[in-house]
């Protein structure tokens, strides 16, 4: 099944990791697990914006025309899949640093499970209100880093000690792709002329 571990990753990660670690799957995979997951936030997203609204603060809720939230929803995917994917690539690189030598199918895993509650706290755009979202989103984010931290050492077969600088260095790395992303999707819906209704 696609998404096997992830009930492992929240009730016993080490445990899930020491799993992932000694039958790793393909590396299509772990891809379909990041394009499946990846679909969360950005179906919730495209539905908050074009039929629920945003509420943010004591005013109406602002909706965005179909076409406008589809695109938004569309680019979302492609940008959490390009990040997913962009994080593995820096789990490979810097892992000459620390002794390490994955395979980018363990990097991307990685990265794949470790981004899963990230991704998965999109269905919380179901309820467009902006404090919830951002209170779930930092839950999430905490959690994210955390697998992070506890999967290092196990998937890249390093001592705990080292697995801790490497997890800060990739967690650095995350935060900065989190922060490109964000800007990025900022230049682009200024750039585009959306249109809110009502």
């Amino acid at each position: 099944m696609i998404l096997n571990h992830i009930w492992g990753l929240y009730t016993a990660p080490k445990q899930e990791w020491q799993t992932i670690e000694k039958r790793h799957e393909s590396l299509m995979y772990s891809m379909v697990h990041i394009l499946t997951i990846a679909l969360i936030p950005a179906i919730c997203g495209y539905y908050a914006a074009a039929h629920i609204g945003w509420a943010i603060g004591a005013g109406d809720p602002i909706k965005l025309t179909e076409p406008n939230a589809l695109f938004m929803a569309v680019a979302m995917y492609a940008g959490l899949i390009t990040g997913v994917f962009a994080l593995a690539a820096l789990i490979q690189w810097m892992a000459k640093t620390f002794d390490a030598q994955p395979q980018f199918t363990q990097s991307l895993e990685l990265a794949a499970y470790a981004a899963t509650p990230l991704l998965m706290a999109g269905l919380t755009a179901l309820f467009p209100t902006l404090w919830f979202v951002v209170m779930a989103g930092l839950a999430a984010l905490c959690y994210s880093v955390y697998l992070l931290y506890s999967g290092v050492p196990i998937m890249m077969n390093i001592p705990e000690e080292k697995g801790f600088i490497y997890s800060s260095s990739v967690v650095t790395c995350g935060l900065v792709l989190i922060v490109a992303l964000m800007a990025a999707s900022a230049i682009v819906f200024s750039n585009l002329g959306v249109e809110y209704v009502g």
